[in-house]
C-alpha cells in the first residue's frame, strides 16, 4: 500500500515549488487557500519556504557550493576518464621523446600500446 502512495504521488520541479512559495510570500491569498488551490499541505508549503529561506540567506552570505546535477556528474565522470586515457599517452611520448627515439618508432610504440 505505502509503495502505491509512493508511486502516485506528485512530484513537484523546483520552478513549481518557487512559484507557489514566492505566491506565498506576496500574501495575495492565504497560505490555506494556496495549499487547498495547488492540492499540498500545509506543513509542506512551509518546508518549501523555509529551504527557499534558507539557501537565499546562503547565498546571499556567500556560499556558491551547490549540489551537482545527475547530469553534470556524468559529464565530469566522462571527462575524467578521457583525461585518463590522455595522461599515460602523452607521459610515454614524453618518455620516449627524451630517449631520443625517432617519430616512427614512437608512433609504433603507440600502436602497440593501444593495442
Amino acid at each position: 500500500m505505502r509503495d502505491i502512495r509512493r508511486a502516485t504521488r506528485r512530484h513537484y520541479s523546483a520552478e513549481d515549488k518557487i512559484r507557489v512559495v514566492m505566491e506565498g510570500l506576496r500574501g495575495e491569498d492565504s497560505i490555506a487557500f494556496l495549499c487547498r488551490r495547488e492540492g499540498i499541505a500545509e506543513s509542506l508549503y512551509y518546508a518549501w519556504s523555509r529551504e527557499f529561506l534558507e539557501a537565499g540567506k546562503r547565498r546571499l552570505a556567500g556560499d556558491t557550493a551547490r549540489a551537482a546535477t545527475s547530469d553534470e556528474v556524468k559529464d565530469l565522470r566522462l571527462e575524467a576518464r578521457m583525461m585518463k586515457e590522455v595522461v599515460p599517452e602523452q607521459a610515454l611520448e614524453l618518455r620516449l621523446l627524451k630517449k631520443g627515439l625517432s617519430r616512427r618508432r614512437f608512433n609504433l610504440c603507440r600502436t602497440l600500446i593501444r593495442w
